[in-house]
């Protein structure tokens, strides 16, 4: 039997869906009879709205890549292993104009040769784990494994004869602490050893505990054998590209002496495959990365920006010649960071992508300096692979439509053509939300952009429940995006509010920057006149307003109810509740430069800037929600902050998710239980607080 056969077809898939679904709801159905403020919901969506229990079944695609002919295309498609409570995918074909949409492979991160005869990608092996495997892309479609590596291999390119491919992985380097011990009695039990710890950063979430050691680049024949490690030393080296000649290769690093202790630094290397032998192309003291060679071997497109102590800024888009000589900056002007570059055909400029004010645009910059937008609207647009004749695919998602495969050409980059339909079946006939974008004003003359979402069927004559939905970071961006989590909270009749303030990106470096050594703070009058905002259009019932977010949200959130009793009650998730226990426990020391001064040296800002300094202000009913392997906000930020509610009698729950790091959603079955533990939690505190 080949591996084929042992995958579903696409009608059996979705067959295979609409069961799990049901089996989901039943599931879900009997979860809520242990919730019983569920049934006080605001309004139960009937058959025509989305649900949680439709969520099941979603799916997903991304990463299109077109073959080097162009008549075929190489997808990811993603479902959730309900059985096993899990996000799986595998990578599917389709012809370019989107029709015959089949299973190819189970793997991920899959790239063309550059004949377009094969195709590289990730998917388990022996002896263990993720390996490197080629397939050929003829009839038989015979497949090989190329590695045989204990740790991970990632990063995959071809060279650009076909011959070979590169990689990254980590390359552990046992720390050696000899130690006079007595050997063991014979059948003992002893202990285990404990875990020596010498490293700056030495764990990082969704990972846990890292092995000494550190990333380096390999090389390997297409054709498997053993591969062959090109860079050493104690520095992490990623991003590769290879040099079209494929002498080389180029890529990012910061191979300086202690660079485990530097911040925001890193430089563009070339290394002669053959020989290993690396040289330095740039030399500023700022972070340089995203190397991408120009097809005629002559130039360099590369990212980056001067040093600054600033909290945010935006990076620029730069060409150097290949040896590292004439950098010179071609985004000046345009105060946005440019991502995913590519170069045209003819080298005579770099495509890329940038966030700008809650969208995703494609731009073009020339060689010789300047970029314009090719793309507008209410769009995020993710670009992964572009042809030789300009033709781009991607994916795109508003709104009303969650992310699909699209695909258009540099000529007229707005007549976009939807290669998939994913979710369609689920969508067809419901009633979604709608969302408004809105521009408010805030204090220090700074105009502030949100968003609206109103439930199905919405009435301005009414009044409704608003969730005020913070986001994390805090350098982040909230987006036009189709969001599933909140079309669910919109289809049980509450009105959202979500925004981009101060410290936000996609709205220029000063922007962003505006919360230094101010965070939290100048961000939460943002978030108040927002709020304000909404009430003035006359349709929010202020008895019934609540406040929600993870991560920076987590901040903001418990900073809020420290300062206003506005809202009838608030779930702080992932939080940063004190500043002075959170730089030294987080996974990475470089929040120690969020503040003016080392706490030891003068701890006051830490303790102004940290919630738990006002929560003898609080008297909103205030839940927090944890993964219990979180690592970017440790569990004691909410343990401490749950302590101090209880001590002050305030109305709390802390509710410790398993099976998560930082977050709450990232196990399908604990996304469906952070939408409704937060309803749950709401609908029990129908009204504010009274003073």
């Amino acid at each position: 039997m080949t591996a084929h056969s042992l995958r579903p077809t696409a009608e059996r898939l979705r067959s295979r869906g609409r069961w799990l679904a049901r089996r989901a709801a039943l599931v879900l159905a009997t979860a809520t009879l242990l919730l019983p403020a569920l049934a006080r919901a605001q309004g139960k969506p009937g058959p025509d709205k989305l649900t949680i229990a439709d969520y099941m079944s979603w799916e997903d695609v991304g990463n299109p890549q077109l073959s080097p002919d162009g008549t075929k295309i190489l997808f990811t498609k993603g479902w959730i292993d309900q059985m096993n409570d899990r996000r799986k995918s595998a990578l599917w074909i389709m012809d370019a104009d989107g029709s015959r949409q089949r299973f190819l492979v189970e793997g991920s991160g899959a790239k063309w040769s550059p004949d377009g005869t094969r195709i590289a990608y990730i998917a388990d092996g022996e002896p263990t784990g993720a390996q490197i495997h080629v397939r050929w892309m003829d009839a038989e479609g015979a497949t090989s494994q190329v590695t045989r590596v204990v740790e991970s291999p990632s990063g995959i390119e071809w060279s650009p004869d076909g011959k070979m491919l590169s990689f990254q992985m980590r390359v552990p380097k046992p720390e050696p602490w000899p130690l006079e011990m007595p050997p063991a009695p014979k059948g003992a039990k002893w202990t285990e050893p404990p875990r020596v710890v010498q490293s700056v950063k030495y764990r990082a979430d969704r990972q846990g505990f890292l092995p000494d050691g550190n990333t380096q680049l390999f090389v390997v024949s297409a054709d498997g054998g053993a591969p062959r490690q090109v860079t050493t030393g104690d520095w992490d080296h990623a991003g590769a590209r290879w040099m079209p000649d494929g002498s080389a290769l180029v890529f990012a690093a910061n191979r300086i002496p202690d660079a485990a202790y530097s911040w925001r630094q890193s430089d563009i290397y070339s290394v002669r495959v053959a020989t290993g032998e690396i040289r330095r192309l740039t030399t500023r003291n700022g972070p340089d990365g995203n190397p991408v060679p120009s097809p005629d071997g002559k130039y360099i497109a590369y990212t980056g920006y001067d040093s600054t102590d600033a909290t945010w800024k935006d990076a620029a888009l730069y060409v150097m010649n290949a040896d590292g000589s004439d950098p010179r900056v071609l985004t000046a002007a345009l105060d946005r960071t440019p991502n995913e570059l590519m170069w045209d055909a003819k080298s005579a400029g770099v495509y890329f992508l940038a966030d700008d004010a809650g969208a995703r645009q494609l731009f073009y910059a020339p060689r010789t300096g300047g970029a314009k937008a090719l793309t507008t609207g209410a769009h995020m647009l993710q670009v992964t692979d572009m042809s030789a004749a300009g033709v781009f695919v991607g994916t795109r998602a508003t709104f009303d439509s969650p992310p699909n495969i699209v695909k258009f050409d540099a000529k007229a980059p707005m007549k976009m053509t939807t290669l998939t339909r994913v979710n369609g079946d689920l969508l067809a006939g419901k009633k979604l939300a709608t969302v408004e974008e809105i521009w408010y004003p805030s204090v220090d003359g700074y105009r502030i952009q949100g968003w609206i979402v109103k439930p199905p069927d919405f009435d301005p004559r009414k009044k409704y429940p608003l969730m005020l939905e913070i986001h994390g970071g805090p350098h982040a961006m909230y987006n036009v995006a189709f969001s599933f989590a909140r079309q669910d909270h919109a289809a049980h009749g509450y009105v959202m509010l979500y925004t981009n303030p101060r410290g936000s990106t996609g709205y220029g470096s000063a922007f962003g920057n505006a919360i230094k050594n101010a965070y939290p703070g100048k961000d939460y009058d943002d978030l108040m006149a927002g709020v304000d905002s909404v009430i003035g259009r006359g349709y929010i019932d202020t008895n019934k307003m609540y406040v929600f977010g993870c991560s920076g949200g987590g901040v903001l959130t418990s900073w809020i109810v420290g300062h206003t009793t506005r809202f009838a009650a608030a779930s702080a998730n992932c939080p940063v509740t004190n500043w002075m226990s959170f730089v030294g426990t987080t996974d990475g020391a470089t929040w120690y430069k969020n503040f003016e001064k080392l706490p030891w040296e003068d701890p006051s800002e830490h303790l102004k800037r940290s919630p738990i300094m006002y929560v003898g202000n609080v008297k909103t009913p205030t839940m927090l929600m944890t993964g219990v392997n979180d690592l970017r906000t440790p569990m004691g930020q909410t343990e401490e902050y749950y302590e101090a509610l209880k001590v002050l009698k305030v109305p709390t729950a802390m509710i410790r998710f398993n099976n998560e790091w930082h977050g709450t959603s990232s196990t399908p079955s604990n996304f469906l239980r952070t939408q409704a533990f937060l309803r749950s939690w709401f609908e029990k505190w129908p009204n504010k607080p009274t003073m």
